[in-house]
């Protein structure tokens, strides 16, 4: 029998992470993570949900997006998405009017995001698997389907993605069930956030060392001494073998990017991450070439804008390590497309966590991938920070350092009932008691 989708509704969920400094860098010095969350109801009355991310205020633009966004959705029926996905993603990205708002970028594409995910989400609890296993499962050629290949088959074609696909079907069986005991490998951002003092980043090091973990990132970019006294209380606490990533968040020029870590060299970093504009693909790819020869990477990508974008910096040579981001993409369909496009490249997918829900969401990509596509976890590691998990009916797992394979269907993003109704803005019960302390302003 045909399921057609009945309504798209969207809440604002906000949360006051400012309060303790999480989340902050040196650009966003006082987030408060946020998610539009979208509930797509059925005919039958099946349910899929779906979120972006924001940090706090704007959160409501996106939202009123979705709405804008959400006539393309209501009526249609579930198998002829599924049958061709890519132009159910395609309709949402290029309605005439609403295209110029973009196109494909900024805050209609967030919203688009929320959407596509929330329609993955209903598919896997469909198929009852989890979404790393619905894509796994898949036969190239239907996985390739869902992929809209605008504007990058100068860089990658259906049939070079289909051969990619083809080619890691051998030993797709064996890394499925090695990387189920092994789990994925993560790095924590949770210990060294710009605001933290010097004994709680030193505290929350050696309690994340204590759970595993061997892989840290550091906030930098205010001020450079600041940032040697903080590289050095991690190296300090850390094991030597342990590696050392660092995040400007867009700080820099592209010459104050190579002085600056110039400067941190000798604390042994693995990347440098958002050096400067995220949409400065020849500044990433000068940054690189500098850096190269000191032994540190290039990562970037969560504020990059769209599939055509990634294709510039991996053709560019202007990322070292590719972090595609769960919602500043389009949804799955579109990280798709760029993971495929990171396998050509030879150039591996880290993608970014943080943020509310995105450790839930990233897990399922980065599984499908070295199970699928690269086949490999050499120099991939996935963010995990240690925010917000228990207002989730799934939460992401940490074993020893590593994610747990997620085993439950869906796309582990189901909010609990309770968190919605003491979050959403203005409204929730969390909301109005720091609205009336006065902390926040309507």
């Amino acid at each position: 029998m045909s399921d057609f989708i009945k309504s798209v509704n969207v809440q604002d969920i906000r949360f006051p992470t400012s309060l303790e400094k999480d989340g902050s860098d040196a650009m966003n010095k006082d987030p408060d993570y946020s998610c539009p969350y979208v509930t797509i109801t059925t005919d039958s009355g099946l349910q899929g949900f779906g979120i972006t991310f924001t940090v706090g205020r704007g959160n409501n633009i996106v939202c009123e997006a979705i709405k804008l966004l959400s006539h393309l959705v209501v009526g249609q029926e579930l198998s002829s998405i599924f049958a061709d996905f890519a132009s159910f993603w395609r309709s949402l990205t290029s309605e005439d009017q609403i295209r110029w708002l973009g196109p494909e970028k900024g805050v209609m594409h967030l919203a688009v995001a929320a959407i596509v995910n929330a329609v993955w989400d209903l598919w896997s609890k469909i198929e009852q698997k989890p979404l790393w296993k619905l894509l796994v499962d898949m036969e190239p050629e239907q996985l390739v389907s869902t992929i809209d290949f605008r504007h990058t088959t100068d860089t990658l074609t259906k049939e070079e993605a289909l051969e990619i696909l083809k080619e890691m079907q051998a030993g797709k069986n064996e890394r499925e069930q090695l990387i189920k005991e092994t789990g994925y490998p993560a790095y924590t951002t949770s210990c060294a956030w710009l605001g933290y003092s010097d004994d709680k980043i030193e505290r929350l090091c050696k309690e994340a060392q204590a759970q595993g973990f061997s892989r840290f990132k550091m906030k930098v970019g205010s001020d450079l001494q600041d940032d040697k006294r903080r590289a050095q209380i991690l190296r300090q606490t850390m094991d030597p073998s342990h590696l050392l990533m660092v995040d400007a968040n867009q700080k820099w020029e592209v010459q104050e990017a190579i002085d600056w870590m110039r400067e941190l060299v000798h604390f042994n970093i693995t990347w440098i991450e958002e050096p400067t504009s995220p949409d400065d693909i020849l500044g990433h790819a000068e940054i690189a070439k500098v850096l190269k020869p000191l032994g540190i990477g290039v990562a970037t990508g969560e504020h990059c804008q769209n599939r055509i974008m990634f294709k510039q910096f991996l053709k560019a040579g202007a990322m070292q390590f590719c972090q595609i981001d769960s919602c500043r993409l389009g949804g799955v369909n579109e990280n798709l497309a760029v993971i495929l496009m990171a396998k050509k490249f030879d150039v591996p997918v880290c993608p970014h966590g943080g943020g509310v829900g995105l450790c839930e969401y990233t897990q399922h990509l980065s599984i499908f991938d070295y199970i699928a596509v690269s086949g490999s976890i050499e120099k991939r590691m996935l963010e995990y920070t240690d925010h917000l998990h228990e207002h989730f009916e799934n939460p992401c797992r940490i074993k020893n350092g590593n994610y747990v394979v997620p085993d439950v269907p869906g796309y582990s993003i189901d909010m609990k009932a309770s968190s919605l109704a003491d979050y959403e803005w203005p409204t929730g019960r969390v909301w109005q008691a720091l609205i009336k302390e006065g902390v926040y302003k309507v």
